[in-house]
């Protein structure tokens, strides 16, 4: 008998704000068939996230809670929105505790998503409760999912590595979104602020530690070196921000830099920077560097960066944070002009590499559905 009902999954995030994986999972939610499959979602947070809206508008819920740490806040959620079919979580060693409050409410798919590989503390109470999460994570969890191996390795442990739980889960994007360059926007974007005849370098990401934008500043003062007419464009925001407009007017370089917040529009962003750069400190993937590859941009970026981003197109040029800024310049300038035009080599690239929306979200449905006697094409949009 065919299972009508549709099938129900509850997202674990701390807020749905415009990062990597809250982009991922908004761009599997618009494509999946919202009759036969439906997403709500936990938020930590008392404010109004950026995707809050977008998400009811599609037959969401979200459902804030305060208390990050009480397994019995979920637990309520779960038995007074569900039954769920699925817990899916992505709040780092916080999974354990949205995992364990699964298993006591009898939802049979629980999944554990890591999506990074580093966060900033390394204190002896951390340590202790990374153990204790990661060991409930991998009892408890019915599906390990990861990004990369890296985060995989960090969330997990490296021998979970092997089990026949684990899985490996692209960071799916609509990559097709960013092939073919909006030329009325873009010329429109870069005369409005004031790029016309510049060489922008641009970086996308919140304005946090681990995105490192004070070394950005040194690249970008090393590169003013060499070129007066280059500028930088940094969209995002977050608690550093501050701190970086202040270090920028005290370098004496903040009337080359153009600080343009949150955005919408991130095709023609993308489209009108010459170089992305993207100095992490660390990094689960880097959703927004499959991005500006789909947009044909040359990149430059860490070493964190993880391998599995690099789309293995001759758009990625890993250079060391131990290196001098200068040689950070140097590369830069190098490849300003080296967009990449060929577009049966992007998407070669995003299909060889599994980041395919349709084949990402077909895998996911596997994870989530039981045995219901239907295709995975009757739970995708695209598709139909």
């Amino acid at each position: 008998m065919i299972n009508k009902k549709p099938i129900k999954v509850l997202q674990v995030v701390g807020a749905m704000n415009r990062a990597g994986t809250e982009t991922m999972l908004m761009n599997i939610y618009r494509n999946i068939n919202r009759e036969k499959i439906q997403f709500d979602f936990i938020s930590y947070s008392g404010q109004e996230a950026h995707y809050d809206q977008e998400i009811k508008r599609l037959g969401g819920r979200v459902i804030r809670l305060s208390n990050t740490s009480s397994i019995k806040e979920i637990y309520k959620v779960i038995k007074k929105y569900g039954p769920y079919d699925a817990v899916h979580a992505h709040t780092l060693f916080h999974c354990g505790i949205a995992i364990i409050a699964a298993r006591m409410a009898g939802v049979k798919v629980r999944i554990s998503h890591a999506h990074t590989t580093l966060d900033n503390s390394g204190s002896y109470k951390r340590k202790i409760y990374m153990r204790l999460m990661r060991s409930l994570i991998n009892t408890f969890s019915t599906k390990l999912l990861a990004c990369s191996k890296g985060a995989g390795s960090y969330l997990f442990g490296e021998k979970s590595l092997a089990n026949e739980k684990y899985s490996y889960f692209p960071n799916v994007i609509d990559y097709l979104g960013f092939l073919e360059c909006p030329k009325d926007e873009v010329r429109k974007f870069r005369v409005d602020q004031g790029l016309d005849n510049s060489i922008v370098i641009g970086h996308i990401g919140r304005f946090i530690e681990a995105k490192n934008h004070i070394f950005l500043l040194d690249i970008m003062k090393s590169v003013l070196k060499r070129n007066h007419t280059v500028k930088l464009l940094l969209v995002g925001d977050g608690n550093l921000k501050q701190q970086v407009e202040e270090k920028a007017r005290k370098e004496g370089i903040y009337d080359y830099i153009r600080f343009i917040g949150i955005r919408e529009d991130i095709p023609t962003l993308l489209h009108s920077m010459d170089v992305f750069v993207f100095p992490s400190i660390y990094e689960g993937l880097g959703l927004v560097l499959l991005e500006a590859q789909a947009s044909g941009v040359q990149c430059v970026v860490s070493e964190a960066i993880q391998p599995e981003a690099d789309l293995n197109i001759g758009l990625v040029s890993k250079l060391s944070l131990k290196d001098d800024p200068k040689v950070w310049a140097d590369k830069i300038i190098e490849l300003a002009n080296k967009k990449e035009e060929d577009l049966n080599c992007i998407i070669g690239g995003f299909e060889r590499g599994g980041y395919s929306l349709t084949l990402g979200i077909s895998k996911l449905i596997d994870v989530y559905k039981s045995k219901t006697g239907e295709s995975n094409e009757e739970y995708i949009n695209c598709l139909l």
